[in-house]
């Protein structure tokens, strides 16, 4: 198995190309190379201000949109159930993606964003889902240190495949 990215449009405002997700695909495995992750499973879904302000609520208690979600398919706490994999005699557990996490970005305000920065859509989603694989990895940003160490990564990663500012 190697890194993969499976996504989902669930918003109407922006055309998903396939250039994009290729540009994507592409920051993914950048990623994954500079944190030694090379196997597993990324799920993204794009998503609009209304869908990612009543996830925001209901999972962070925030009541207003915001740019990116991530959930980290590794994070246990002592509340969740341990999943358990039956397998058939023909089956492998091999054959068992390990997902990473699911990244929800809402590209309504990705645009708006883009605009405000003045630079294209495509780097502006290109942060939020390198932004949001970072934190499915365990990176946070709650002091001005470990924002730091992700915006370098961030930047770093986004350079690679041509994104700078």
């Amino acid at each position: 198995m190697s890194l993969q990215l499976v996504w989902n449009n669930e918003q109407e405002d922006f055309v998903i190309s396939d250039d994009l997700i290729s540009l994507l695909e592409r920051i993914l495995q950048q990623a994954g190379t500079v944190e030694g992750v090379t196997e597993g499973e990324v799920d993204l879904t794009f998503v609009d201000d209304d869908q990612i302000h009543e996830l925001n609520k209901e999972y962070r208690g925030i009541d207003r949109p915001t740019d990116v979600l991530s959930f980290a398919m590794n994070e246990e706490t002592d509340e969740e159930l341990q999943i358990i994999y039956e397998l058939d005699d023909e089956d492998e557990l091999g054959n068992v993606p390990d997902v990473l996490g699911d990244i929800i970005i809402s590209v309504p305000r990705a645009k708006l964003q883009s605009e405000e920065y003045g630079h294209s859509l495509e780097r502006e989603l290109g942060f939020l889902f390198v932004h949001g694989f970072l934190h499915l990895l365990g990176y946070d940003h709650q002091d001005e240190a470990s924002e730091a160490v992700m915006m370098g990564k961030q930047e770093a990663v986004l350079a690679e495949v041509g994104l700078t500012r």
